[in-house]
């Protein structure tokens, strides 16, 4: 049998790209997808053009998410499980003050961007009997005050609930990976606590290596308190939604 094909879409950087590592280490064959291609290109070349493909993809974008799964399938055969990763995080402010046009591209992105996935991914991992994976957030688990990114990111946990009983006797699986503050590029300052990225990924391939008749539905993961990681970015916290650089 051919080794299994994950498709991720955030991939070029933070979670995207570490689970990326950690997946082909587990023997996957990759797709990564977003939107900066050199990001891209240099993450494959560092796993291997072999074992890998770029796709340039907007996920807001419904015709660039068809071509993007068609590449998949034009390129590997299959497509045996999805992340849908890919997400930016909000503004300050809160709803008395936080910039509208800050919420519209989040909102596009983190939430009609990952419909947009499951939209066009879903028959090929029904005909895989695969695995859908969807980044959520500890900030969709509990409320964070004034803070549109985390109600986009209850969206992310409601979808991943509701697919997975539109799923049920497919034989597809579906993950919810939650993590709470992890150090990435979305980031302008270091957090002071705070998982990294390989966390994440280590989670996701968790997942991913149970067998089939093992469902992991939800991971929430959250960095110990006062135990910073050793390869941790020092720094103050940033405040809950604060912008950073889009993945």
């Amino acid at each position: 049998m051919s080794d299994p094909v994950l498709l991720i879409t955030g991939a070029s950087s933070g979670i995207g790209a570490a689970t990326a590592r950690q997946a082909a280490k587990a023997g996957y064959r990759l797709a990564l997808a977003a939107r900066s291609a050199d990001k891209l290109q240099r993450l494959v070349d560092e796993i291997g053009p072999q074992r890998a493909i770029a796709i340039r993809c907007d996920v807001t974008d419904y015709a660039e998410q068809q071509a993007m799964v068609q590449q998949v399938l034009e390129r590997f055969g299959q497509l045996d499980a999805v992340y849908a990763n890919a997400g930016i995080p909000g503004s300050e402010g809160g709803f008395s003050a936080a910039d509208p046009a800050v919420w519209k591209e989040m909102l596009l992105t983190n939430v009609y961007g990952v419909g947009l996935t499951l939209r066009c991914t879903l028959a090929a991992l029904k005909a895989s009997r695969g695995h859908l994976l969807l980044t959520g957030s500890a900030a969709g688990r509990f409320v964070i005050p004034g803070s549109m990114y985390s109600a986009s990111k209850w969206a992310v946990t409601g979808m991943g609930l509701s697919v997975r009983e539109e799923l049920r006797g497919s034989g597809v699986r579906v993950t919810l990976i939650e993590p709470g503050m992890v150090d990435t590029p979305l980031f302008d300052e270091p957090p002071a606590y705070a998982l990294q990225p390989e966390d994440i990924g280590r989670a996701v391939v968790y997942a991913l290596s149970q067998p089939a008749h093992v469902d992991v539905n939800e991971i929430l993961i959250r960095p110990t308190p006062g135990y910073p990681h050793p390869g941790a970015r020092h720094g103050p916290f940033p405040a809950p939604g604060r912008a950073g650089r889009r993945r």
